[in-house]
């Protein structure tokens, strides 16, 4: 179990910029930078061509959910394509796709045949792309800094995403008033090509070293299974789940304020926007400075209270420039939160599932964000906006307290470097990968005054088993040996099984095992149970002799 991180991390205080300095990163990140100005255009423009219809608080909320929900639906099998294959190849396909969508979406408005269901149905088009994007490109990060820069590059794509946020409503606003809707959907065009560019531009060092890329399916499962079977990041997503599902009700029903409440236009609701990002901004850059001198569970607490205040603030009062000012503490509170948890989500998970648990962090956050938008938007509807937003500020308060019960964890020291299996396979007959189920079977003998720590030990191990493969696992005393104690696990495939071998087995899972065996009597007895019809094959060695 990790603790729950109680004081203050004595960590050296990197500045939010260094990722910069690699060339590489530095590129990407300013075509990253391009999409995401992009995709804040389209919404905006989505959002505002909706604000007049009937039925305008439920549609308006649905351009958010169109957007998101696909992060809800899709994301996990995207983070298993990108641990599966090439994710710069990927990458470039998604938004070749995305360029595709949003010229439809510019000559269709431009003709005047873009009918709010049409409109929803390709904004869920770019949630489709957003989700295959985000997972592929989270796990390439790793691949461009140096784990100490991790944290930082985190702030940066959060930097991005909101410096995107203030600059591209404000543009937006700006093309919608002087030339309608329709170029700002060709800008975006434009800003997803500058992305698949850039990535075709960038040519990875050295592939990453998986022999055989995993079946997807397989894949899919072993990802599910790994977050299914960790407490670290259950605990992490759980606190990004409560945060989000509040905050949301600011991004989907701000529109409704901008044009019932306050009387703007496009270009007002876009500067009510930039006000978000420059606070989201602002925050990014402080959060370096913030972890040197408040715990992690210290400033949830702060940002769920400054969250709450803004959301009761636009509830509550009509003049502009108040409006503006709340605005700001609200992006910096949405920063601190979920750019923390995203970067410790990253610095937990190993190498060979970061996108697929990535993906499902971008589920509940896209998940959260799609689910509460229309949540908010049926609250607005049936009780006003007032009431949806005073009613997401009470939650949003109720969730700050919960970070006393629910803490991040504090994952100083928890080392994810892959291990090597000690000791290697040495079967006498070779399975195919494919054959399965696998059981395997480990025999301790174990003191009596050992037992207890021995047991303690085994139940690190029944974690990472789980993690990394194992679909059933216990622990049992043989009756007539009262002092052999056999771990029993079951895995999916000998596949997956050679995969707990090389790939998946981390230093600090290496060290739980070592430490059952040092209270064990002798090396553990180990034996592999392959089902009986399989297609066996005796070993080189074996043949030989």
């Amino acid at each position: 179990m990790v603790a729950a991180n109680d004081a203050t991390a004595a960590e050296p205080q990197i500045s939010a910029w260094a990722p910069l300095r690699t060339a590489v990163y530095r590129s990407l990140w300013l075509a990253l930078l391009a999409a995401n100005i992009g995709t804040w255009m389209q919404t905006v423009g989505a959002q505002w061509l909706l604000v007049h219809t009937s039925d305008a608080s439920t549609l308006v909320a649905l351009v958010q959910t169109a957007s998101l929900l696909p992060m809800l639906l899709l994301a996990l099998p995207a983070g298993a394509l990108a641990d599966t294959f090439d994710r710069r190849h990927l990458l470039i396909a998604v938004q070749l796709f995305m360029v595709a969508v949003a010229l439809g979406l510019t000559l269709l408005t431009a003709a005047g045949r873009m009918p709010p269901a049409l409109l929803l149905t390709l904004t869920f088009a770019f949630g489709v792309g957003q989700a295959l994007t985000l997972p592929a490109w989270a796990a390439v990060i790793p691949e461009l800094v140096s784990r100490e820069q991790l944290r930082s590059a985190s702030a940066l794509g959060s930097i991005s995403v909101n410096v995107a946020r203030a600059v591209g409503p404000a543009v937006a606003g700006v093309l919608i008033a002087r030339a309608g809707v329709a170029p700002v959907f060709g800008f975006n065009a434009v800003a997803f090509l500058v992305f698949a560019l850039a990535l075709a531009r960038w040519r990875p060092g050295d592939a990453r070293a998986v022999e055989v890329p995993e079946r997807f399916t397989a894949a899919l499962r072993a990802g599910g299974r790994y977050v299914r079977h960790s407490p670290t990041v259950r605990r992490l997503l759980r606190r990004a789940l409560v945060f989000v599902i509040p905050a949301s009700a600011l991004w989907a029903l701000l529109p409704l304020v901008a044009s019932r409440r306050l009387g703007l236009g496009s270009s007002g609701y876009g500067l009510l926007l930039a006000a978000l990002g420059v606070g989201a901004i602002v925050g990014a850059l402080l959060l370096p400075w913030i972890r040197t001198r408040m715990t992690a569970n210290q400033f949830l607490l702060v940002a769920g209270v400054l969250y709450g205040a803004t959301l009761a603030v636009v509830a509550s009062v009509r003049i502009i420039p108040v409006v503006l000012v709340a605005l700001l503490p609200a992006g910096v509170a949405w920063v601190a939160v979920l750019a923390n948890v995203n970067a410790e989500i990253q610095l937990f998970l190993p190498a060979w599932v970061r996108a697929r648990g990535l993906a499902v962090y971008q589920v509940v956050q896209g998940g959260g964000q799609a689910v509460g938008a229309f949540v908010w938007g049926v609250v607005a509807d049936f009780g006003g906006l007032v009431t949806a937003f005073y009613v997401a500020a009470v939650l949003m308060l109720i969730g700050a307290l919960t970070s006393q019960i629910w803490p991040l964890p504090d994952l100083r020291g928890v080392i994810k470097d892959p291990a090597v299996y000690r000791p290697p396979l040495s079967l006498v007959l070779e399975p195919d990968p494919r054959i399965g189920p696998v059981l395997v079977l480990v025999t301790y003998t174990v003191r009596p005054e050992r037992e207890a720590e021995f047991l303690a030990a085994m139940d690190h191990i029944r974690g990472f088993r789980q993690r990394t493969g194992a679909m059933r696992w216990g622990l049992f005393r043989a009756g007539e040996t009262p002092d052999q104690l056999t771990e029993v696990y079951l895995v999916p495939s000998w596949d997956e099984h050679l995969r707990q071998h090389g790939g998946r087995l981390t230093e600090a899972d290496q060290q739980a095992e070592d430490r059952a065996r040092e209270l064990a009597e002798g090396a553990p007895e180990v034996r592999h149970l392959l089902p009986a019809a399989a297609d066996l094959a005796m070993t080189d060695h074996q043949a030989a002799a």
